[in-house]
């Protein structure tokens, strides 16, 4: 797994704050920045978040890029509404030589990884000969409506990785460009960050929010699972280690 970060919106802290500061201030919109020292943003920032003002945390965004995760990592993501994807698409992309993300509890075990492998290896084969078959029979029909050749070639394997990539599994790698507010990213922190959330995703949310702290430190100094500020809300389904889990956030940098 690769994440990092491509673009963020520069002064984000302060932007936060000068936007509250209008909320509250009878200023002219181009005099809120007078005054903002680094003590004074962290103020405004501390005071938005004890009184539940988040919108102005809307206004700052973070896009980061994201690689060697798998597309079952990208169908959780991407039930985070408020955020924008570019995916690397598997209609236009030739996936022949696919790698594969393997779960930590598979690749511990011999015998569960040996047949993983082998199922990945039998997936790809499947992939290599619906395409060949599908090519084949796109560039005869594409010729025979009057296509060139080599253009039909060209079209028609295009047209083979739309229906061949229906035997790529969960674990087939992918890329993601994907940028979000800060506000959206407290509450994706929040679930995806907890040790209930599934291993690859909870693994590239604490990634990112490692990289969020390194950006912007006082927005994202106390982001993560919500055990670390109070109880649990998973009740009976908490993992009871939230003693671990805030030792392990305190420290991540």
């Amino acid at each position: 797994m690769k994440v990092e970060i491509l673009s963020c919106t520069p002064d984000g802290e302060k932007l936060i704050a000068a936007s509250a500061k209008l909320c509250y201030s009878s200023s002219e919109i181009s005099d809120l920045w007078d005054g903002l020292t680094p003590e004074k943003t962290e103020r405004f920032l501390t005071m938005l978040g004890d009184l539940g003002h988040a919108s102005p945390f809307e206004h700052v965004s973070i896009t980061f890029g994201i690689e060697g995760v798998s597309r079952a990592v990208l169908a959780q993501i991407t039930r985070h509404r408020i955020a924008s994807f570019s995916v690397q698409s598997q209609r236009y992309v030739n996936k022949e030589q696919f790698t594969y993300i393997i779960p930590p509890a598979i690749e511990e075990c011999e015998e569960a990884k040996e047949e993983f492998l082998k199922a990945m290896e039998e997936d790809r084969q499947h992939y290599i000969r619906l395409a060949e078959i599908l090519t084949e029979k796109h560039v005869k029909r594409l010729v025979a409506e009057g296509m060139d050749q080599k253009q039909a070639e060209k079209v028609a394997s295009k047209q083979a990785f739309e229906d061949a990539r229906g035997v790529l599994p969960n674990a087939c790698d992918t890329k993601i460009i994907m940028t979000m507010n800060v506000r959206s990213l407290y509450n994706f922190f929040s679930l995806r960050c907890c040790n209930r959330a599934q291993w690859e995703i909870r693994q590239l949310a604490t990634e990112m929010l490692r990289l969020a702290r390194n950006t912007y430190p006082l927005l994202f100094a106390h982001a993560g699972p919500p055990c670390l500020k109070g109880r649990c809300p998973e009740g009976s389904m908490t993992c009871g280690k939230a003693k671990e889990v805030k030792e392990r956030f305190s420290t991540l940098k």
